[in-house]
């Protein structure tokens, strides 16, 4: 035996410290390792770059909600009507994101006070199959704008989604014209429907009710648009601008009201609401 081997024979032994696997977090713009605590505590927003990341519902709603805040029931719709199955079975597909997932579907509402104004928030969780719009999230929106109508308060949506769900087919297209109507009856009552917009926001949930609002916020860097970049650019044969689709070149063109950082969303909706109010019982 060598006499390093003696030696580290001859001392105590010490167990091997465990590091968490979530300690660290890597910013998806700039790269940068960051204390994973550090990044949640700054709302998910990197302090080197200010990227905005992507969070789930349960954050978003703490959020932007004063204490106190309910979450509603999520309304109960038909699974799988059409037996549909491409590598995988749907049912197998739900199954699979209910698993990851702290809620049962991509929309989650909740009622409560914003700023002490009353408010229904519907948040999109993009973590459920890419926030996808079907039956479930179109009943979930119209059972949030119900529930403003009974409250007699303002419906808020915070968008995130990569479209319709496609595993639904023509039914999860008819959610774009049902949450239509729904808004159609909070405008009839004379309520307020406030838009937020955060990355990303495409395809059929941009072409309904995500542009549908009465204002509409979005957050810094926020991928908006309908169609894919690629698709666009092949189709006009053109090279399409810097920061196209993205939430300051919508704003720039006047398709978004407002560009607003995440750390002054809360006071920046509840001044809005409050203004809205006062509006409204003028």
């Amino acid at each position: 035996m060598s006499w390093i081997d003696k030696v580290r024979n001859s001392l105590p032994f010490v167990a091997k410290r465990e590091t968490p696997d979530n300690l660290w977090t890597k910013c998806p713009n700039c790269e940068e390792m960051l204390f994973t605590k550090e990044y949640e505590d700054n709302l998910s927003v990197c302090p080197r770059c200010e990227h905005h990341g992507r969070i789930g519902a349960d954050a978003r709603l703490a959020q932007l909600f004063d204490p106190g805040f309910t979450e509603l029931p999520a309304p109960k719709v038909k699974e799988d009507p059409l037996k549909f199955r491409d590598s995988k079975k749907y049912v197998d597909r739900i199954k699979a994101a209910r698993a990851a997932n702290p809620h049962p579907d991509a929309l989650t509402n909740a009622f409560g006070t914003v700023e002490g104004h009353r408010a229904v928030i519907g948040v999109q969780e993009f973590a459920f199959m890419g926030g996808s719009m079907g039956m479930a999230v179109g009943s979930a929106f119209v059972a949030g704008a119900e529930r403003a109508v009974a409250e007699h308060c303002a419906y808020v949506i915070v968008t995130a989604a990569g479209g319709a769900r496609m595993q639904e087919g023509i039914l999860s297209l008819m959610q774009m014209p049902r949450t239509t109507v729904a808004i159609s009856r909070l405008k009839a009552a004379g309520l307020p429907y406030i838009v937020i917009l955060t990355d990303p926001t495409t395809g059929g949930v941009t072409a309904s009710y995500a542009m549908l609002g009465d204002i509409h916020i979005a957050e810094p860097g926020a991928l908006i648009g309908f169609a894919g970049q690629r698709v666009i650019q092949d189709t006009i044969r053109e090279k399409l601008p810097e920061g196209f689709q993205r939430a300051e070149y919508l704003h720039a063109h006047g398709m978004v009201d407002m560009v607003v950082d995440r750390h002054q969303l809360k006071s920046t909706l509840g001044d809005l609401l409050g203004y809205l109010e006062q509006a409204a019982a003028a």
